[in-house]
């Protein structure tokens, strides 16, 4: 890269970096949290009255805490609807068969109907405590507690989570939860947020458990593409797309000059690159995998050869050759189970210069979570909890 060439780079990365910063602050104002969702309270009863009629139990010294009938999801507000409720036991039965951790929901009507003064979370972790949520041994329970009437909310974790899980979950709380809940959305506020306290607890959004980092990623990006909207995600997206492509075009196709001679090169067309390039290069043009600019001196007949990557080319690197013209392809030998796994060939062929080779993996058992051992759990684990977690109000 040329000196001249170095400056242009560094004004234009100069230039993202500042409208980059504009738009990000620009996205800030513009889409505050409660500004995310519209004000709907429900009109009428999501449950039947008897699916929402709280329980009472009495710990050994005489205080009255909220039971429960269901170790997923209690809702005594009725917050929830059935399909709704459903879905949240889902999410945290698949989490308890994949990681063993015990995620569990309650939904109160106020604090002061069990008697309690204080604070809500110390109201929290005694019916942490009481219920005994998570591995007694890895102490790996999380209740989820929204006092409906208190305006108030505790995310109460068990002991197995050091005290720098407490600002993670602060931040699910404030992003996941709270927005949805000032608009009296309480029932998209407690899916968009479960499903956040469990990617946040497991690293992985509920029904993602066997896509790649590449799809996880792309979930995570579309969830925040989401909360931003659709709209000005969409004003910010095509002029800086439109930038990013001309960029690219500009740095491909700029005048360059010579190494030797300082004189400006010229790019070579397409039938005269043809002339310069090996049986190899030519290959992958034709394949559409690598892509090639010849430019050359007319001054001192210097030439340069430059080679760009084809971004989608289903075509890889071949180990013998080199050149990008290997292809792949896949053929089940025995199809996985539920009870089994199964197994596949991998071929992998060279159209340049015909290596091959080919490899067998394994393809893992399918899963079926609403068969697996979560569902049929109806007691706790004996987890236990000294006050760890994160709440707030609305």
């Amino acid at each position: 890269m040329t000196g001249r060439d170095f400056r242009i780079a560094m004004m234009i990365v100069a230039a993202v970096v500042f409208v980059g910063w504009a738009i990000g602050y620009g996205i800030g104002v513009m889409t505050k949290p409660a500004t995310v969702v519209e004000a709907a309270p429900p009109t009428q009863a999501l449950k039947a009255e008897h699916r929402k009629r709280p329980t009472k139990i009495t710990t050994a010294t005489g205080a009255q805490l909220p039971g429960y009938s269901d170790v997923y999801v209690n809702d005594y507000v009725d917050l929830l609807s059935d399909e709704a409720e459903q879905r949240i036991r889902t999410k945290f039965i698949e989490l308890y068969d994949r990681t063993g951790v015990e995620m569990t929901l309650l939904t109160v009507q106020d604090m002061g109907f069990y008697g309690h003064l204080g604070d809500i979370r110390s109201f929290a972790t005694a019916t942490f405590n009481e219920w005994g949520v998570g591995d007694a041994t890895r102490n790996n329970g999380v209740l989820i507690l929204i006092s409906r009437y208190d305006r108030e909310m505790w995310i109460a974790l068990g002991d197995g989570y050091d005290s720098t899980w407490d600002a993670r979950m602060q931040r699910v709380v404030n992003t996941g939860y709270l927005p949805w809940f000032r608009a009296d959305q309480y029932e998209a506020g407690l899916e968009k947020g479960t499903d956040e306290t469990v990617r946040e607890v497991s690293g992985v959004y509920p029904g993602q458990w066997d896509a790649g980092s590449f799809q996880q990623g792309i979930t995570w990006l579309w969830r925040k593409i989401q909360a931003i909207g659709h709209g000005l995600l969409a004003l910010v997206l095509v002029p800086f797309g439109g930038f990013v492509w001309w960029l690219r075009k500009y740095m491909r196709n700029r005048p360059r000059p010579c190494e030797q001679c300082k004189t400006l090169m010229e790019r070579a067309g397409e039938e005269a690159e043809d002339a310069h390039l090996d049986g190899g290069q030519q290959l992958e043009e034709y394949l559409k995998s690598v892509d090639y600019d010849v430019w050359h001196c007319r001054s001192c007949g210097h030439m340069d050869i430059n080679r760009y990557r084809s971004w989608f080319s289903g075509y890889g690197a071949c180990p013998q050759c080199n050149y990008r013209t290997l292809s792949t392809t896949s053929t089940v030998l025995s199809a996985a189970t539920k009870s089994s796994t199964g197994r596949k060939r991998v071929d992998y062929d060279c159209k340049h210069c015909g290596h091959h080779d080919s490899e067998v993996r394994t393809i893992p058992k399918l899963s079926d979570s609403s068969s697996s051992g979560g569902s049929s759990r109806s007691s706790f684990g004996g987890g236990s909890s000294s006050g760890g977690g994160a709440g707030g109000s609305w």
